[in-house]
Parts: C-alpha cells; sequence; structure tokens
C-alpha cells in the first residue's frame, strides 16, 4: 500500500451573467432605486454562488464560462482562486482530516433607474471562505474504505460601491446598505460520505473515491439588507489510473496519470450557473522526487477538459503529494 497523500486544488473562474443582490431604498425614499430588488432571492443566490467554493472538487475548481444574460447589466466578472487537500493521519489513527481556502471577486453593474433616467451602477464584491472537515475510515476490505465527514465552513463577501459611491449618494442623499461597504458573513454545517477504493500495484496504481455532500449555508451578523441561505448539495465520482511512461527522472520512473471526474450539482447549486452537471478528462505527467530528502515525495501536472450543458473549457492543474 501507498503512503498517504496529500491533495491540493487551485484554478480560477471567469463567469459572468450570475445572479446579483441588491438594497433598495427605505419605504417612501424618492428618486434613485435600483431595479430587480427582490433582497431575499439574490441573498439566497449569493450564498449558493459560494457553495461552489466550499465543496473539493476538481470540476468545479476549473472552470471558464463565457457571457451570458443575467439579471444585471455591464460586466459581471467573476474571479475564484481555490487550495485545498485531505489525508487520513495513518493506518493506525484512521482519522481523515481536510480543508479548503478559497478567495473570490465578482464585479457585478446593477441598473438603477430614476423615473425615465436610468443609470449604471458598478460594484465590486470581495469573497473569501475557508472549509473543514473531519471524518473516520471504516475499513470494509483491504482496499476499499468508508469514510463519513463532518463539514465546517465560514464565509465572507463584502461590497462597495466604487467611483458610484458618489452619484448614488448624490441622488438619494443615504448609503445603500450591502452595496456601499456592506457585508454578508455565512457559516455552513453538514457533511459527506465517500467511498474510498485504493488499488496499488508495483506496476500501476488506481484510485477511485465516490462522495456526497451536503453543507447548509447560513448568513449571520450581516446587513440588515441581505440575509439568507443556501444549500451546497452535490455528488461526485473521481478516478485516477497512474503508471510508468519508461522514463526516468529523479532517480525514479515518470508516471503518466489519467483521470475522470463527473459532479452533479443538487439543491441550489443545481442550474444556478446554467449547468446540471460537469464532466472532466485530465491527462498528464508525475514527477517521484521520494529518492531525496524532501517534504515533497510526488508532483502532478494534470490538463483537464471540462465540459456539461452550455459549459466546455480547459485547465492545468498542480497537485503535490507528501
Amino acid at each position: 500500500m501507498a503512503a498517504s497523500r496529500l491533495r491540493w486544488w487551485r484554478s480560477q473562474w471567469w463567469l459572468a451573467g450570475l445572479l446579483a443582490c441588491a438594497a433598495p431604498p427605505s419605504a417612501g425614499a424618492q428618486g434613485l432605486r435600483l431595479t430587480h430588488d427582490d433582497l431575499q432571492k439574490r441573498a439566497n443566490g449569493v450564498l449558493a454562488l459560494m457553495s461552489f467554493s466550499i465543496v473539493p472538487d476538481i470540476t468545479t475548481s476549473s472552470l471558464k464560462i463565457g457571457s451570458g444574460g443575467g439579471s444585471t447589466a455591464g460586466s459581471n466578472d467573476f474571479f475564484m482562486t481555490q487550495l485545498g487537500g485531505g489525508d487520513t493521519i495513518s493506518q493506525s489513527v484512521p482519522i481523515y482530516l481536510e480543508g479548503v481556502l478559497a478567495a473570490s471577486r465578482y464585479d457585478p453593474t446593477f441598473v438603477a433607474t430614476q423615473g425615465a433616467e436610468t443609470r449604471r451602477i458598478p460594484t465590486r464584491w470581495n469573497s473569501i471562505s475557508a472549509t473543514g472537515g473531519i471524518g473516520w475510515d471504516f475499513k470494509l476490505a483491504d482496499e476499499l474504505k468508508l469514510r463519513p465527514i463532518f463539514n465546517f465552513a465560514l464565509g465572507n463577501v463584502s461590497s462597495d460601491l466604487r467611483a458610484a459611491s458618489w452619484y448614488v449618494g448624490r441622488q438619494t442623499g443615504r448609503d445603500i446598505d450591502f452595496l456601499d461597504k456592506g457585508s454578508l458573513n455565512a457559516y455552513g454545517l453538514g457533511g459527506s460520505l465517500m467511498l474510498d477504493y485504493e488499488h496499488y500495484r508495483p506496476g500501476y496504481e488506481v484510485d477511485v473515491e465516490l462522495r456526497y455532500s451536503d453543507i447548509r449555508l447560513q448568513s449571520f451578523d450581516s446587513s440588515a439588507a441581505v440575509k439568507g441561505r443556501a444549500t451546497a448539495q452535490s455528488a461526485n465520482l473521481w478516478a485516477r489510473y497512474r503508471a510508468p511512461t519508461g522514463l526516468t527522472a529523479l532517480q525514479r520512473p515518470v508516471r503518466y496519470v489519467l483521470e475522470l471526474t463527473h459532479s452533479e450539482f443538487l439543491g441550489d447549486q443545481r442550474g444556478i450557473l446554467g449547468f446540471d452537471r460537469l464532466t472532466s478528462l485530465g491527462a498528464g505527467l508525475e514527477l517521484d522526487s521520494s529518492a531525496y530528502d524532501v517534504f515533497i515525495t510526488r508532483t502532478r501536472l494534470v490538463g483537464r477538459y471540462v465540459f456539461g450543458t452550455n459549459v466546455r473549457g480547459f485547465s492545468v492543474g498542480l497537485a503535490v503529494s507528501f
């Protein structure tokens, strides 16, 4: 059996036409107002978008989507980076630990009206989130484990109006809650159930994981205008095959890597970005540095083709094992 490993994910998203949330002026206020001011729906939408970053998933950790229709006008670019990993402490102490860190930047442009006049209000949203998990490996067979995991998450979305704050303040005489220096805090609790198959032989290695995750996000201690909840719920199949290429580097065989990942999005994630499922096909190379006294034992570079309904793209991922 090979040594335990730690996998890392890192990626970027550029999305357009996503849901946005906005705060309307108070009752009786005259002048500028934001269109499509269904606050509860849009606050839930913000949390639903955040839910993609709190569950480790190769298909969503590398995604590029072109421009599409949305409820706001102008630019709606979304950028996200994600870093995460998971590992079992040892065979004698079968405690599984995992963690994911993510940061994102979303720049929606809202449409505001004042009678017949309309104006675009560019905003800037910055989001950070962290997810942890602790589980236990139950050995079903020599190469098969059942792993229940308790997950917890914490995230924040902050907003400011950029240059448009002067215009909005001049027209309304008051700040617009959340859009101008507001914030939405969220916590999540839930769990995952994973079936882990590891078939390791001197000439090749096979890894297969089947995972179901369900994490409930809830806002807390946030701007009064934005309170919401969302469910991060998905089912994921991940498989990897590794074998020697016949080449040698760092005094060890160079391996080729083949990957297959398929994810089904359930709950509030389903359809929010225009798709219900994603599939990823990957191929790459792995270097073994275990012959040297270094912390990292293996390094993998994998290119992946991701596709789904109305979605397709390519990414490059870097992973290390310890």
